[in-house]
C-alpha cells in the first residue's frame, strides 16, 4: 500500500485483491490475495521447485512468507486511513513438508485482537484437501503514519 493513500486498510486491500497494485514479493514467490473481510485475509500460492531448499523440499521461508502476509493483511483491513502497521513478532510451526506436488495451498489469516497500538494475528496453512502445513501467531505494532 502506499503511503498517504486515503483509503482505510480494507479498501487498500479489496483494491489491490482486484488487481491494483500489491506487494512485488507476491509476484517473486508467485502467490496472490484471493479474499479479504476486515479482520480475514486469505492468500493462495502454489510452491514449485523454484522454493525449494537444498533437501529437496519446499523452503520453510515460502510458509513463513506466506503466513506473515496473511497475519499481516488480517490486520491492515482493520487499519484506519493514515494508520500502518509492521510485524514485532512472527512464530511459526510447521507441520509437514510441501513439495511441488502438494499444489495449492491457502494462507488463511485472522486478527484475533486489535488494540490502539498492538494487534495479535494468527494465520494457518492449508491444502485443497484441509490438510494443515504450518501455521503461526503475530504480534504487529499499530501506528499512525502522519
Amino acid at each position: 500500500m502506499v503511503t498517504g493513500d486515503a483509503r482505510d486498510g480494507l479498501a487498500q486491500l479489496l483494491a489491490m485483491r482486484d488487481g491494483e497494485g500489491g506487494a512485488p514479493i507476491a509476484d517473486t514467490l508467485g502467490f496472490r490475495l484471493v479474499e479479504v473481510d476486515r479482520g480475514y485475509v486469505v492468500f493462495e500460492g502454489n510452491p514449485g521447485r523454484q522454493v525449494y531448499n537444498p533437501i529437496g523440499t519446499v523452503h520453510g521461508g515460502y510458509a513463513a512468507t506466506l503466513l506473515d502476509s496473511a497475519c499481516g493483511c488480517a490486520v491492515h483491513s482493520r487499519l484506519e486511513a493514515g494508520q500502518g502497521y509492521t510485524t514485532l513478532e512472527l512464530k511459526i510451526s510447521y507441520h509437514r513438508a510441501m513439495t511441488d506436488a502438494t499444489g495449492t495451498v491457502r494462507a488463511e489469516g485472522r486478527t484475533l485482537s486489535f488494540g490502539r497500538r498492538a494487534a495479535f494475528a494468527e494465520a494457518k496453512l492449508l491444502d485443497s484437501e484441509g490438510r494443515l502445513y504450518a501455521s503461526a501467531t503475530s504480534t504487529l505494532l499499530v501506528f499512525d503514519r502522519k
